[in-house]
């Protein structure tokens, strides 16, 4: 008994829907399992973008029509884009707000722009404007 390549695409699509959910589901157990709020980002993001990767490889493979392509590219590329700026964005929020472990960051590059920042709003609502 031989092995179709109908059977081998439908073994390598399974295998990358299992893996894709797979990792996904870590993504989802890790916003439950770290403490603040800078691990669960990372662990929401990283693997999540992974994970939907190959479980879209794994649905265009089951799929087998190339008309499909296009619309899990573009699923996938709206996950590339929105993921970093979502992340990046609630990291700031995060750390602006002060909800955050001060020991879970080992460098704190950001300190001194917020520090700035601060103290130019500072000077700003001092001086208002004339006119």
């Amino acid at each position: 008994m031989s092995i179709t390549f109908d059977s081998w695409l439908d073994l390598v699509a399974a295998i990358l829907l299992v893996v894709g959910t797979s990792l996904s589901a870590v993504a989802g157990f890790g916003l439950l399992r770290f403490p603040d709020v800078l691990s669960r980002m990372h662990a929401a993001t990283k693997p999540q973008v992974l994970g939907l990767l190959l479980a879209l490889a794994g649905l265009g493979l089951a799929v087998g029509s190339w008309a499909i392509v296009p619309v899990l590219l573009v699923a996938w590329l709206m996950q590339l884009i929105t993921a970093p700026v979502s992340a990046h964005m609630v990291g700031r929020a995060t750390y602006r707000s002060h909800h955050l472990h001060p020991k879970s960051i080992a460098v704190d590059d950001l300190a001194k722009v917020v520090k700035e920042q601060d103290r130019l709003d500072a000077e700003q609502d001092n001086n208002p404007p004339a006119g």
